[in-house]
């Protein structure tokens, strides 16, 4: 299992990475595994409002649906649209072309809430 350090987590198993105005989200690695192959994605649309802990969408995989919540509150700026025709990036690059929306975040701080990497893994072992 891949975690990178540079990212933070959420208890419901989603990433977040502030790249300069925006935070890029995804699934992690570990969501994705146990999720198996995805097969459908459903996102926001771009323009809407999220905010923590919501569900802003859906993943579905052969074993289940499982709804994807936001870490943080903002305003969904991008959406992955290659996810549209090609869902199973998820699982080949879940923290690279596999990521499922950008939010320009009303308060950027709220990141500092989420774990690190090491607290993220610990989740994980707890979990198992």
């Amino acid at each position: 299992m891949s975690t990178p350090k540079d990212l933070r987590y959420t208890e419901e198993h989603e990433w977040a990475r502030a790249d300069g105005e925006t935070v890029t989200v995804g699934i992690t690695d570990h969501a994705q595994q146990n999720l198996g192959d995805i097969v459908y994605v459903e996102l926001p649309k771009v323009g809407g409002g999220v905010s923590v802990g919501d569900v802003f969408g859906t993943v579905e995989s052969v074993k289940a649906v499982s709804e994807l919540y936001s870490p943080i509150d903002g305003e969904v700026v991008a959406i992955n649209e290659n996810l549209e025709g090609q869902p199973e990036l998820i699982n080949a690059e879940p923290y690279d072309q596999g990521w499922l929306i950008r939010i320009k975040p009303s308060d950027l701080s709220q990141l500092d809430k989420l774990m690190d990497a090491d607290a993220y893994d610990a989740l994980v072992a707890a979990e198992s």
